[in-house]
């Protein structure tokens, strides 16, 4: 007796709609707007779906500010929940992190509140850049972005080859 056995190799047809949502978001991007005088800031409705109606915003690196959707907050601090707490460093870090956080409300016209001790932080004027970083949000003060950007922009060849060695580019 013989079998004879079939494999079909042939991808699984996925509609377009359910290959989008697998993907996971992206926030890229740069974007000027103003803190309102009673610093609201409106969030670029290119990334409104994507974020969701609750935000984490919390003190960032290099004087700016982070904005995590809940689930990449998430991911967040459970790696960082999971560092050395004997470390100083660790905790160092913790408290600058997760004790600046603060859940932000995305109101009806895709606006968030900025609290003043976060937008003292950042050196926040009235003039700012939302820059989309992967799973993340920054805001800068408009002219301090001005000043880091083309700083940055001045060692991206140096900082490219880094990457390089590593692998990554």
């Amino acid at each position: 007796m013989r079998f004879r056995i079939r494999f079909d190799c042939s991808p699984p047809i996925v509609s377009n709609a359910e290959s989008h949502a697998a993907i996971k978001f992206m926030l890229i991007g740069e974007y000027k707007h103003t803190l309102d005088p009673k610093k609201r800031l409106s969030l670029p409705s290119k990334w409104r779906k994507e974020l969701g109606k609750t935000l984490i915003v919390t003190r960032g690196l290099d004087n700016c500010l982070f904005v995590y959707p809940l689930k990449e907050w998430k991911t967040i601090t459970d790696k960082v929940g999971q560092l050395p707490l004997g470390q100083a460093d660790t905790r160092s870090f913790n408290r600058f992190f997760l004790a600046g956080a603060v859940e932000a409300e995305v109101d009806s016209v895709g606006r968030i509140l900025v609290p003043d001790f976060l937008k003292q932080f950042a050196g926040l004027d009235t003039k700012v850049v939302l820059a989309g970083i992967h799973d993340r949000i920054e805001i800068w003060d408009e002219n301090r972005w001005e000043t880091y950007k083309t700083s940055i922009e001045a060692e991206a060849d140096s900082l490219a080859e880094k990457l390089g060695e590593i692998g990554v580019l």
